[in-house]
């Protein structure tokens, strides 16, 4: 059934239009999506006039009867309808080169998705894409400088974004952030307070990672109540070549 209060409703339906059409709204080359239902991957990248890979991340096992499930119930099955990390491009941009690494398998299994991406400029580009263990600072601390070190490997001289939900806030867990940092030439994170980052580099920073507010990831339904889609609020960021 729906809940509501007196602002918001909690809605049990599934929300893959509401999703594709925000998404489509944003501007942007290149979008980071973690924990995302596996099945919408095709349809995301479609009504977003982009395209796409996913990688498949924890509790996938039976995905028929989750997605039947998640159609039915989405509250009663919630997360353990499966979940994927995916990257998404828009033209003219074209991923040439795909690559994964499993960071962990208890207490679920984490994995880090890499891409080449080459841009209508001519730039090269690695983007690296992770959800790190929630809950487990030491453990997504491993996961994070493992993930790192493996992206700026594969992505060699080309700038890297290396970004994501890295279930890591600054002010609380500063070490991670600081070996990122001086290990491999990634910028700052988002913010102290933060878990989801985009770290940069080689590229210009024309406008610095930051959270948007509440209401852009939300939608007004007919009883003019508020869907909030995500307990997450998007990360965005320009980048530029540092040649320009």
């Amino acid at each position: 059934m729906t809940e509501r209060n007196a602002t918001h409703a909690q809605v049990n339906r599934p929300l893959l239009d509401e999703f594709a059409g925000t998404l489509d709204a944003f501007e942007w080359d290149v979008a980071l999506l973690q924990e995302a239902p596996p099945r919408w991957s095709a349809e995301l990248a479609r009504r977003t006039r982009s395209h796409g890979l996913r990688v498949l991340t924890s509790r996938n096992c039976l995905l028929p009867l989750q997605a039947l499930a998640a159609d039915l119930n989405p509250d009663l099955i919630a997360s353990s309808e499966g979940g994927s990390n995916q990257i998404l491009v828009r033209h003219p941009g074209r991923i040439v080169e795909h690559r994964r690494l499993t960071l962990a398998w208890r207490p679920e299994q984490r994995r880090m998705q890499w891409a080449r991406i080459a841009l209508g400029d001519g730039l090269c580009l690695g983007v690296a894409n992770l959800h790190a263990s929630a809950g487990l600072p030491g453990l997504a601390s491993v996961e994070v400088v493992r993930a790192a070190e493996a992206a700026v490997e594969w992505s060699g001289a080309d700038p890297l974004v290396f970004g994501g939900d890295l279930n890591l806030r600054p002010k609380r867990n500063p070490s991670p952030f600081e070996t990122l940092r001086e290990r491999f030439g990634l910028n700052e994170p988002t913010a102290p307070d933060a878990i989801d980052h985009l770290l940069v580099r080689g590229l210009a920073i024309e406008e610095a990672p930051r959270r948007l507010a509440p209401e852009r990831r939300e939608l007004t339904e007919r009883d003019r109540l508020r869907v909030r889609l995500s307990d997450h609020a998007p990360v965005v960021a320009t980048l530029a070549s540092v040649s320009r």
